[in-house]
């Protein structure tokens, strides 16, 4: 069958979209969309309307507690879709969280009655939709037996490494978001920044940090 889908930079993340037929795509109004770093791409409230899929970039996966409180709960990366997004939309219930742009990131937006639609109905699509879910839940819980198990001092070299590459060493984060990812307040965070800044593994700035001797935290962390 021909991909009605003629944008190759969909089908190279997401080559199941090519088992979508003609009729379906119109019907999903698709639009491709780019944000900034730290800019909110997705809210509660557009759950009700649309089903995205993260076509470049890395995101937070951020819940949203009843008191208002938010919590980064997983990360989303290139050819995978929230299972949050998944669970609340067959089950009917309100998504209870929001997603941020890591870095810059692009997405593919879809109307939510023709994502739920292809879920249920292209085997490819629904492989992807629940091996997404599958390993968001096998890391959610990774992340719990961490913060019960592991030093901070280890979680937050964790943290550090996993958002930065030896060529890209700068991480735009700050203080409360890395506590809200590693599972502590914002002081403790800081303290053990500060700690690593005198031992000169890092560099800290007004909303940044800038990894400088990059085999030392994966001393730490045991890599």
């Amino acid at each position: 069958m021909t991909s009605i889908v003629t944008d190759k930079r969909l089908l190279e993340v997401f080559p199941c979209l090519r088992d979508v037929s003609h009729e379906d795509w119109a019907k999903a109004q698709p639009e491709v969309r780019t944000f900034s770093a730290k800019s909110r791409l997705f809210q509660r409230e557009e759950a009700t309307v649309y089903g995205m899929l993260l076509l470049s970039g890395s995101a937070r996966i951020i819940q949203i507690g009843k008191d208002g409180g938010e919590r980064i709960v997983n990360k989303l990366n290139p050819g995978e879709v929230c299972a949050l997004l998944v669970l609340s939309g067959l089950s009917g219930r309100d998504y209870p969280a929001v997603i941020e742009a890591e870095t810059e990131v692009e997405a593919l937006f879809v109307s939510k009655l023709s994502f739920l639609r292809w879920v249920q109905e292209y085997e490819s699509i629904r492989k992807i939709v629940f091996g997404t879910l599958l390993e968001g839940i096998l890391h959610m819980g990774e992340q719990f037996q961490a913060r019960q198990t592991n030093p901070l001092a280890m979680r937050l070299a964790e943290a550090l490494l996993s958002s930065t590459s030896e060529q890209q060493p700068l991480l735009r984060m700050t203080h409360y978001e890395l506590a809200s990812e590693v599972g502590t307040a914002r002081e403790v965070v800081s303290r053990t920044l500060q700690r690593f800044q005198r031992q000169g593994w890092v560099e800290t700035g007004r909303g940044w940090i800038r990894i400088t001797r990059r085999s030392e935290l994966e001393e730490l962390f045991g890599d």
